[in-house]
This record gives C-alpha cells, structure tokens and sequence, in this order.
C-alpha cells in the first residue's frame, strides 16, 4: 500500500530540514538580539478562540472539528489569539514590557500556489505594555533585521507601513460614515486586484459616491508625508504616531527599506494602529510578514487591558525569496571528523575515540563494518567531512593517530591527547554541550 503525503503539507528531508534550521536560526538570533523571549503554545485551541476574533478569512479557512469530549475546536491558523489568552491571566506578574517570540507551525485550509501552503511556520514577535511609536519602531526594526541577518537588503525587501487611525480620519475626510468605514477599509486591501471590483461595488451599494470612491482609490499615489498633508490636510493629524515611527526607523538608520503605504489595512479585523507588510522589492511574491497594534485583543480575550502589537514572519515565502536570491545555504555536512581503521583490532580503540571526540562537541561518524581504507576515505569525503583520523596498530602502540585533511591533502602523525586542539585549530566546531 502506498500513502502520499497530504497537499499542501511538506516532509522535510534532511536538506530541507537543513534550510529550515538555517531561517529559524537567523529568526531566534535577531529575536534574542532584541531582548525577546522565547515561548510556545499548543497547536490545537477552543474553535472559539478564531470565531471571535480573528476575522472571516481566517475562520473559513480553519482545521475545525468535535473531538472526543464533544469540545469544538480548531488548529491553530495564527499565534497572536493564543498569546493574548496565555499572557491574560498572568499580565500582572510579567515584567514590562513583555517581548515574547515563537516559531510556531500553522495552519490553514487555503487554495495552494507559490508560497502558500496549508501549513507553514512562522516567527511571531509581539510586544506587549508599551503604547508609544517607540514600540512599533521596534517591531519594524526587528522584521528588517531578520532579512539582514539572512544576507537580504533593501533592493531585495521593502516594508510598506500605514496606520488604521490615519487611515480612518482619511476615510472620515472623504466624507465615508458608519458601515461604510469597514468595506473602505476592506476595498483598500485589494485596491490593484482582482477582487477589488466586488469591494468597489459592495461600496456603492452602501451609500458611497462615485467622487468618493475616486478619491479613495488615490491614496496609494501618496508615498511622502508632504503628500499626505496636502491632499489630506485634516486626516496628517491623525498621522503623529505613524510620522514618529518612521522618524525612529530613520534614526536606527532602516529608513532605506521603508516605504509610506497607504493601502496597507491587514485582513485581521483586531488591528488598531500601525500596520505594515513586507514583501521583495519587485512583489513577485506574497507578503513576507504582516504585523501591526492590536490594542484591543487581550482586553477582548483575556479581559486584560494592555497595549500590544506584533507581527507573523512565514517561512514559506521567505524561503522562496532566498532561493531566488541564492541565499540559501548550501548541504552541510553530516560529520566534521571521519575515524577510519586498518584492522579489526583497532575497532576497540576507535569506539573508545570516537566517543571521547563526541563528549568533546564534535560531530563525528566511522564505519561499523571493516572495509578497506580506502573505502573509508571514500565513505569519510561521501559524509562531508573535512579531516580523516586514521587509527593503525603502529600508531596505537606509539601512542598517535594520522589526520589526514581531505581539503588540502596535508597529513601528520599526532600524539592521542593533542588530537582535539588540532581539530580545533583545523576549524572543527564545537556543538554546545
């Protein structure tokens, strides 16, 4: 019987796991960089938890059912509603302001294309307690450095940056009211494609003039303040705290990967304030994150009032970009050091070795058969290893090993209790013990 994978869902062959290894480091460095910490959450959640807050695009795409205890619930589509409901509880005893950090896997039951699947992992980074433009310069700050720290710069991604309380005095200039503010925002969100026209139409039918609609539809021509304060001179009021953010991103010198968007609104219905996305400078992709303030969101689900914001990086379409940019690395090696043997009796010797090598950090493999020496070189340079210890009983009763280095073809006898700072010295890394 043969049984595929399910579509959409990905097996990670050592290469690919290698490449995920890769993405995730660079995230956990940047993050802990910042201060932030670490934490996680279970991957399955009360459906209540996305029915109530997360918005109609998340909810129609949710892994949902009834298990065992007749409980309705769902995996997880996004991390921030299990946050808010892990830090509800505890927010008085977390030292301010609380900066945590997850790489979580999600998932969502979308229609497949390039870079999107119905699972996929994604940093989340959300900082909670600090209302002020500082906090979301830093959130920005830390998405732009995670594309630094992957060899990526600003003609490679662009952050495009708004903030929901400018954009609804904008739609209160234009003279939009009440109902009409939610499908503004919403038709925003698609301006330039193709569901923009049922968005446009759904306006209209709501009350909205053509004039007014005109008017929406040219905001995204302003990508300077100066612009904004001319065309929307009532609405650059509500701007403050967007101007001082993009003043801080300028002053940690990140002002070249920022562009002013107007149309960036996000899907997700708790956003309250700064919001932004970032994609590849030439937007052959999707977003590559997407984040914002959700001042509301642990009051609405924890009963906690508490400024926060955040946003989700994925790594599917980061990854997608790394190809294309030749940054992903290439195969590592599955070993450093290769112990080889010339005779049978040397096995004892070499497991007693190689066990030492490994209590010392180094990533080290031999051969369980016995082989000709030859045959070991071959497996050793097959495994990716850069030097061959090769154990003979004339070397033994001398009290030495041969390390040969397959990169440069040097080779030398060394005394046993030197072996480990010549491997250090022939750059053999240590892992963490």
């Amino acid at each position: 019987m043969s049984i595929q994978g399910l579509p959409g869902f990905r097996d990670f062959y050592p290469a690919e796991l290698a490449i995920r290894s890769h993405v995730f480091g660079a995230m956990r460095r940047v993050a802990l960089r910042y201060g932030f910490e670490e934490y996680d959450g279970p991957p399955l959640e009360s459906l209540e938890l996305y029915t109530q807050k997360s918005g109609d695009e998340i909810v129609g795409q949710l892994y949902s059912f009834v298990d065992k205890g007749g409980r309705d619930v769902a995996l997880r589509p996004e991390m921030t509603p299990t946050l808010a409901r892990m830090v509800g509880p505890k927010v008085a005893a977390l030292k301010k302001p609380i900066r945590w950090f997850s790489i979580p896997q999600l998932f969502r039951y979308e229609r497949q294309q390039r870079g999107r699947l119905r699972e996929h992992f994604q940093l989340n980074c959300d900082l909670i307690g600090e209302a002020g433009p500082l906090a979301d310069a830093e959130i920005v700050a830390l998405s732009i450095d995670v594309m630094r720290e992957l060899g990526l710069g600003p003609a490679d991604v662009r952050v495009r940056i708004s903030d929901r309380r400018l954009l609804t005095g904008l739609l209160s200039e234009i003279g939009l009211i009440d109902g009409q503010v939610a499908l503004a925002f919403q038709a925003l969100d698609k301006l330039g494609r193709s569901e923009y026209g049922p968005r446009r139409r759904a306006l209209l039918a709501a009350g909205a003039t053509d004039a007014q609609i005109a008017r929406l539809e040219t905001l995204p021509g302003i990508r300077v303040w100066a612009d904004l304060e001319r065309d929307f001179p009532a609405a650059a009021g509500h701007g403050q705290a967007l101007a001082e953010t993009l003043g801080a991103l300028t002053a940690m010198g990140l002002a070249d990967f920022v562009d002013l968007d107007l149309t960036i609104v996000r899907g997700l219905a708790y956003y309250t304030g700064t919001v932004f996305e970032l994609f590849d400078a030439e937007r052959t992709l999707r977003a590559i994150c997407g984040g914002g303030r959700y001042d509301g969101l642990l009051e609405a689900i924890g009963g906690v009032r508490a400024p926060a914001l955040g946003f989700g990086m994925g790594d599917v379409v980061l990854t997608e970009l790394l190809r294309d940019r030749g940054r992903l690395p290439g195969p590592a090696p599955s070993a450093d050091v290769f112990v080889a043997l010339i005779s049978a009796d040397d096995r004892p010797f070499v497991l007693g070795l190689v066990h030492t090598l490994r209590d010392q950090g180094f990533r080290v493999e031999y051969s369980f058969g016995e082989p000709a020496l030859g045959k070991q070189f071959k497996q050793a340079d097959a495994r990716g290893a850069r030097l061959v210890v090769v154990v003979g009983p004339d070397d033994r009763s001398r009290g030495e090993v041969v390390v040969k280095d397959l990169v440069d073809g040097a080779q030398r006898s060394v005394p046993t209790p030197e072996l480990v700072g010549v491997l250090i010295a022939k750059g053999c890394r240590q892992l963490s013990r």
